[in-house]
């Protein structure tokens, strides 16, 4: 008897697994009719907590915009930030002057000047500050629902209502914007790249 009750939690606890990713990737599907055009949009996948939101749009890749120096985005946002200057290995037989832009909560953002694309190219950041404004506005502070407004142009509540981490990636997956929520609030934006300079 005890056997059989085994076999059928086993059963059930499949069954429902099984729902739950279904109910998950049709949320996603339905999430994807609602995103913006301007974000290009091509998959969205949902795991328990977190919604992954993959963009070719290249705003994901330059999310402070397109600088061609570390001093115009520093004039343009007219924020004080303290500039730390080291050097960082590029694929081993060169060094690279890496600019770390750094705010007094600690919020920062790494920055370098390729020679390739002649511009800032962003490294990685943390961003706490409630003045430090994204280039489509998001920013510490908002609410969770401008937050997905910006991506979508509508979309059923319940269908972020367990969300607390919603990560935007470029489309080959060199870029991360993870957005991070605490209660019904954007807490902290994180920043982090695949770019092989070291």
């Amino acid at each position: 008897m005890k056997r059989i009750l085994a076999i059928a939690l086993v059963v059930l606890c499949a069954g429902t697994a099984s729902s739950q990713q279904v109910a998950s990737r049709a949320k996603a599907l339905r999430m994807l009719n609602f995103s913006r055009p301007e974000y290009q949009i091509k998959d969205i996948k949902v795991y328990t907590d977190t919604m992954t939101v993959y963009s070719l749009a290249n705003y994901i890749i330059y999310p402070f915009g397109e600088w061609s120096s570390v001093e115009q985005y520093i004039t343009d946002n007219q924020l004080s930030w303290y500039r730390d200057i080291g050097y960082k290995k590029y694929y081993d037989s060169m060094e690279v002057s890496v600019n770390r832009l750094r705010r007094t909560d600690d919020s920062y953002i790494d920055v370098y000047y390729s020679i390739w694309t002649k511009k800032i190219e962003l490294l990685g950041g943390y961003i706490s500050d409630k003045e430090v404004q994204l280039v489509n506005g998001l920013h510490v502070g908002m609410s969770k629902d401008d937050v997905f407004k910006v991506f979508f142009k509508k979309y059923p509540k319940s269908y972020t209502s367990d969300v607390t981490v919603l990560k935007v990636i470029s489309g080959a997956g060199e870029v991360a914007e993870i957005y991070t929520f605490r209660g019904q609030k954007l807490r902290h934006i994180k920043i982090e790249t695949s770019y092989k300079y070291y």
